[in-house]
C-alpha cells in the first residue's frame, strides 16, 4: 500500500510557528484591606484591564507579552490587586508581512491566554480570595478595537 501526500506548496517549508518557551515575566499581589477584608460580606467591584505587546528579540524570534491588572474594590477602598505579565518567545518565520500583526495580537497572546489566567486564580488563591475564572478572551476583537481606536485618534487629529 502506498501512502499519498499533497504537493509542497510555495513557502510552505519556510511557515513556522512554535512555541519556544512560556514564562512569568512579572507578577505582583497586594491586599491592602487584609485582613478586614476577610470579615466583610463579599460584593467588590472588580476592574480587569488588558494589554499586549511583542518585540522580536532574535532574527524570527519574538517575545509576546499578556499583561493583565485586576483591582477589586470593596466599600470605597482597594480589596486587591493583581498585576501579572505572561510572556512567550515564538519562533515564527514564512508568514507574510500583512498577516504578523494578527499572529502576534491575536494568535500568540490565545496561546498564551490560560496560562495567566491561571496564574490570576493561583494569586487569588493564596490571598484568601475566591478563584476569579477569567473568562476567555476574543483578541481579535480587541486588536479590531484598538485599530478603530487609532483609526479614530488618527481622523480627529487630522481635523486639528
Amino acid at each position: 500500500m502506498s501512502e499519498t501526500q499533497s504537493a509542497p506548496q510555495p513557502g510552505d517549508a519556510a511557515r513556522r510557528f512554535v512555541l519556544q518557551r512560556i514564562y512569568l515575566k512579572d507578577l505582583s499581589f497586594e491586599s491592602p484591606a487584609s485582613p478586614q477584608l476577610f470579615s466583610a460580606d463579599w460584593q467588590p467591584q472588580v476592574r480587569l484591564e488588558i494589554g499586549t505587546r511583542s518585540t522580536e528579540v532574535a532574527d524570527s524570534i519574538y517575545e509576546v507579552i499578556i499583561q493583565i491588572t485586576i483591582t477589586a474594590e470593596q466599600e470605597g477602598k482597594t480589596a486587591f490587586l493583581i498585576e501579572v505579565q505572561q510572556a512567550g518567545l515564538f519562533h515564527i518565520t514564512g508568514i507574510e508581512e500583512r498577516l504578523m500583526p494578527q499572529v502576534l495580537q491575536v494568535t500568540c497572546p490565545t496561546v498564551l491566554f490560560p496560562y495567566v489566567r491561571e496564574t490570576v486564580d493561583t494569586m487569588a488563591l493564596k490571598g484568601s480570595i475566591p478563584p476569579l475564572l477569567l473568562a476567555p478572551i476574543d483578541f481579535e476583537a480587541l486588536r479590531r478595537q484598538m485599530e478603530e481606536v487609532r483609526q479614530q485618534e488618527s481622523d480627529a487629529s487630522g481635523l486639528s
